[in-house]
């Protein structure tokens, strides 16, 4: 999910003082101040066109600016995670960290820990440099705006590994990116609100878009593009949050589409707030991230990551000096996605139409035998909201087009990119930052 979380600033009004936010490592500490309440802002620019040894025991420990930097464990490979949100938001950070306990669990000879809340840019390369200095074998980051931090740090410190998830940039040495094709569960979960939209004789839906960036219209187009499966018919409006992680602004978009006429929206962000506004209204919705989160009957389905598995074979690959720093996307077939409802030993939520589970799950069977994947979704022939070509039937997207806007970066270029709206959209597209 290019995931350029949100920027978490934390201002307290004592002397002159700034409060400490205390890292977390495992177990969990709390921070010493009170997580901030206002939604941090993120940048809206698109990418740019495409065993260290433990600190001397004398010296002062890191403290990474304002972040309480956790101690590594002796013995142990020692891999550090770093969060753009709070560990247990019931969202993106949280399917990470959940991913952490499942690597401690599998791997006994590993230690994890983990700093979060640290917002991107400066304070993030300090986090990240004062980790390396520590002595972690591994440093995990898992917001898109970590990625330039990260490299600048992963030059300095050559025998750390480095990966970033989300992002598109690697060295070839010790700092790689990974992600995973959230698209082709998005595509599924459109056809489950396409279908619900139908059988309530309102064709009318909703996208709660977070940032304009290249993950957030690759993934409002692969649900479109479900939705157009099952309903032809049915048109998607749209609003920007401007935030990963907000439930009262995440509500307020919720509420907004609903009460605009729409019967179903999906959301981008973190928490299952359209879904508490969904359920006020009758009406239904489809949350995102993090598997417990589709507790409510309003809720049709969550699109959710399982880290767990990626994180071990990356991490095992990391221990026995195999692993190679360039860019990873898993799929479907690799288990670290999954459609709640329809994986293996999970029951539809009762407001899916039986009518769409067959198909539902014919195509999540071909994902799972890698028979369909995300250049399936992309595949054309497909249209944009203004009548345009984006792409001929025959023709499918490289993970060029799918990653960036176009023209995309020097021997990465984007020939199609992902500045458009699929046809059965009734927004206009955002203007970019420069």
């Amino acid at each position: 999910m290019i995931r350029n979380k949100t920027i978490f600033t934390l201002t307290a009004l004592a002397v002159i003082a700034l409060l400490a936010l205390a890292a977390c490592g495992t177990p969990a500490a709390q921070p010493t101040a009170a997580p901030p309440t206002a939604a941090p802002a993120q940048s809206t620019m698109p990418p740019a066109q495409p065993t260290q040894a433990p600190a001397p025991t004398e010296a002062p420990a890191p403290s990474g600016g304002t972040f309480q930097i956790p101690e590594i464990e002796q013995g142990k490979y020692n891999v550090a995670f770093i969060y753009i949100g709070p560990h247990d938001d019931g969202g993106w950070t949280q399917a990470h960290d959940i991913g952490r306990q499942y690597v401690e669990k599998q791997m006994p000879d590993v230690h994890t820990a983990y700093v979060e809340l640290v917002p991107e840019g400066t304070e993030a390369e300090q986090v990240i440099r004062s980790l390396a200095r520590k002595g972690f074998n591994a440093i995990i980051a898992t917001s898109f705006g970590y990625m330039d931090p990260m490299l600048a740090v992963a030059e300095e410190f050559p025998d750390t590994k480095f990966l970033h998830v989300s992002g598109y940039k690697s060295n070839g040495k010790n700092f790689g990116n990974m992600f995973g094709g959230m698209e082709t569960i998005k595509y599924m979960a459109g056809m489950i609100a396409g279908a619900r939209a139908k059988a309530d004789n309102n064709p009318k839906l909703g996208y709660m878009a977070t940032f304009p960036i290249p993950e957030e219209f690759r993934l409002g187009n692969a649900f479109a593009l479900g939705v157009q499966k099952t309903c032809p018919e049915c048109k998607i409006d749209v609003r920007w949050i401007n935030t990963w992680h907000d439930p009262v602004k995440e509500k307020d978009a919720a509420a907004s589409l609903f009460d605009g006429g729409a019967q179903v929206v999906m959301t981008g962000a973190d928490t299952p707030a359209n879904a508490e506004a969904a359920k006020e209204r009758g009406k239904y919705a489809i949350t995102y991230d993090y598997e417990g989160n589709c507790k409510l009957e309003s809720c049709l389905t969550t699109m959710y990551w399982n880290w767990g598995p990626i994180y071990v074979n990356d991490i095992k690959q990391m221990k026995d000096g195999t692993w190679k720093a360039g860019s990873e996307y898993f799929d479907v077939k690799d288990g670290g996605l999954g459609l709640y409802g329809f994986m293996e030993g999970q029951t539809p939520q009762p407001g899916v139409p039986a009518e769409v589970i067959p198909q539902v799950k014919a195509v999540l069977a071909d994902a799972l035998a890698g028979k369909f994947d995300r250049f399936s979704v992309f595949s054309g022939p497909i249209k944009d909201n203004k009548g345009n070509e984006v792409i001929a039937a025959g023709q499918k997207f490289e993970q060029s087009d799918i990653d960036q806007f176009k023209p995309g970066a020097p021997g990465f270029e984007a020939k199609y990119g992902m500045y458009w709206w699929n046809e059965n959209f009734v927004a206009e597209l955002p203007k970019l930052s420069q």
